[in-house]
């Protein structure tokens, strides 16, 4: 079995040049990104493989963008989000640049400044708060343990921050079984707001929540994003919010980034097979028109044991002998959108 250190077949990603001809300032750059956990077994626990969660992962991230990153269960969007900001231990190989520093060599007390600036947003915004905290000290838990305000300024600021993500601030001694749904998520975005993070990485942040509430907590970012020109990893299985969001658009398929580039390129002219089949699920509102839907044959393959060449020819059916044989580069197919297949780009 290859080792984590293994070149997978891809060419270095260049950034679009913005109106200028300049290269925009880049706030988090991800290169060749992956995560490998050890499979153990025997008595002695004895190392016998590993599971590719994140294989070679690459993508850029400029002030006040959205990336939004969407793929099947299982494929690896979550563990990108927290490898990013280094809450899964060390990572297996490349680099996660944030304002050009790169987070895994940072020490201690540098990682703890850097918290601030990098906040999660979980997918299940009750699990995710404690029970035996009221929402004000939820919330304001962190500002108090970085020193972010003067003490008598303490509960003003959090007043604040409640009221700009909709919470009244007499809530502040309630606590999180007391509130909806929606109004749960609102106190995991000021939770998040408050410490001033300039990125933010939105794990499924709608996806337990009823259609008119999602409305709301979208609307709620985005209004947030513009006011603060915060960054967001946006993932997510809903298509459509993703496209009503995001910026830029990435695909994952078993640990790997098949498809990204800029929003109106991948949704307009998705060249991967993958992506192409993903979106044919989108649902059309209007019943006249019936869309060719794109079935996948089989299932997806275990990250523990990848097939040989490219990782998704066992369910494509444009499959070619040099699929089954020879891992695709990454090939920008037209400027700023990359994509991994051998139908547009050459082999390792």
């Amino acid at each position: 079995m290859n080792g984590p250190e293994e070149n997978r077949g891809v060419s270095r990603m260049t950034i679009p040049l913005d109106s200028a001809g300049r290269e925009p300032e880049t706030l988090l750059a991800v290169e060749e990104l992956k995560k490998y956990f050890p499979l153990k077994s025997g008595l002695l626990g004895r190392e016998t493989g590993c599971v590719r969660a994140v294989d070679g992962v690459t993508f850029h991230l400029q002030q006040g963008q959205t990336m939004g990153m969407v793929g099947e269960s299982g494929c690896g969007k979550t563990t990108v989000g927290r490898t990013i900001l280094r809450l899964n231990g060390e990572k297996s190989a490349g680099r996660v640049l944030f304002q050009g520093r790169e987070v895994y060599d940072l020490d201690r007390q540098a990682l703890r400044s850097l918290r601030t600036e990098m906040q999660m947003i979980f997918q299940d915004p009750f699990s995710s708060l404690s029970p035996r905290l009221p929402v004000g000290e939820i919330i304001g838990e962190a500002v108090r343990e970085h020193h972010l305000v003067p003490k008598e300024e303490y509960s003003d600021y959090i007043d604040q921050i409640m009221e700009n993500c909709g919470l009244q601030p007499y809530c502040k001694e309630r606590y999180p079984h007391e509130f909806s749904g929606g109004q749960r998520q609102r106190i995991c975005i000021a939770r998040a707001l408050a410490l001033h993070p300039r990125f933010v990485v939105c794990d499924e942040p709608v996806s337990a929540l009823d259609v008119s509430i999602q409305a709301q907590i979208i609307n709620l970012l985005k209004e947030l994003q513009e006011k603060y020109q915060l960054a967001y990893l946006f993932i997510s299985h809903d298509l459509s919010v993703v496209e009503h969001i995001s910026d830029t658009v990435g695909v994952m398929y078993l640990g790997s980034l098949v498809e990204y580039g800029q929003k109106k390129d991948v949704f307009q002219n998705p060249l991967h097979p993958y992506t192409r089949a993903l979106f044919s699920a989108i649902p059309v509102p209007d019943p006249k028109i019936r869309k060719k839907r794109i079935l996948l044959e089989g299932s997806i393959p275990s990250p523990a044991n990848p097939p040989q060449g490219c990782k998704f020819h066992t369910r494509c059916a444009w499959c070619m002998e040099v699929c089954r044989k020879e891992i695709p580069l990454r090939t920008e197919a037209e400027p700023g959108h990359f994509v991994v297949c051998h139908r547009y780009g050459g082999a390792l």
